[in-house]
């Protein structure tokens, strides 16, 4: 029980630093994103003190990373021109010391995403993969069965502690934090894991959720380099907590009420009430 304790108030503590340093740093965001959710990364970015930026052609991306604080990759709408930007972005961003995350959507679905996925991990160092765990245990080769960018059936079958033994090989082998999102979202850097049960079921039924998460990553990163655990278990946190305020305080499917929810309530939520609501496990 003493050492549940501590461990409550070391992430606490973490996290309103991790918060503070946001404020401080106001971190610009390099994003190459998914044109479908462009807007609502860039908005979310805002909403969290950050500053975003959407630049995607090979011309300038050595200019405009090289003066952001994070990189955030995701492939949703990937193609032959944009994984050329995506690979000198990252490589650009590691030589400066510069954060990536990358978002890898849909992998496994088809050759082109599989192997440019594979190819960015072969020449980027990441600092977190977020995914949902098809995406996630693909990395390891290991689906047959996977149908566009949901989860596929025989994924939804596993258990918390499945999903952590997959994350947490995928983190060993790639070196960095693993997010995998899911009705328990569940993050390690192979050695720590924290679960976190926030969320409403209709956030799946909007587009951008997950995209949202990773433009979330890329301030929180972008503001804690040093602290690339901490810093994703509180961007993974604050959907979690925003959206599911924001679910609860509809009074019906109203799915475009939803989304506007949840950007005001990142933009305005104290982390007084970020914690109280936040639903979590730390070992």
């Amino acid at each position: 029980m003493e050492r549940k304790v501590e461990l409550k108030n070391e992430l606490k503590n973490e996290l309103r630093v991790v918060k503070e340093n946001i404020g401080k740093n106001k971190p610009l965001v390099h994003n190459i994103t998914n044109y479908v959710t462009v807007n609502d990364c860039a908005n979310i970015q805002l909403a969290f003190g950050g500053s975003p930026i959407m630049a995607d052609s090979i011309l300038e991306v050595e200019e405009v990373v090289s003066v952001c604080s994070s990189l955030v990759i995701n492939i949703g709408t990937i193609n032959e021109r944009t994984i050329e930007s995506m690979i000198k972005a990252g490589e650009i961003a590691n030589s400066k010391g510069i954060p990536v995350i990358l978002d890898p959507v849909g992998y496994g679905f088809t050759k082109l995403r599989t192997g440019e996925v594979d190819e960015i991990l072969s020449k980027v160092k990441v600092s977190v993969i977020k995914g949902n765990i098809s995406e996630i245990k693909g990395l390891l080769k290991e689906n047959n069965d996977i149908n566009g960018v949901d989860v596929s059936s025989t994924d939804r079958e596993l258990t918390e502690k499945d999903i952590f033994e997959i994350a947490k090989k995928v983190s060993k082998i790639h070196a960095c934090v693993v997010a995998v999102t899911s009705k328990v979202d569940v993050i390690t850097d192979g050695e720590r894991v924290v679960y976190l049960s926030n969320g409403s079921h209709i956030m799946s039924n909007i587009t951008g959720t997950g995209c949202m998460i990773a433009a979330l990553l890329g301030v929180s990163l972008g503001g804690n380099k040093d602290n690339i655990f901490m810093g994703t278990v509180y961007g993974v946190g604050m959907m979690g907590v925003c959206g599911e305020i924001a679910a609860n305080a509809l009074l019906k499917m109203e799915l475009s009420t939803l989304k506007n929810n949840i950007l005001d309530k990142v933009g305005s939520i104290k982390f007084e009430e970020f914690m109280e609501v936040l639903k979590y496990e730390y070992n």
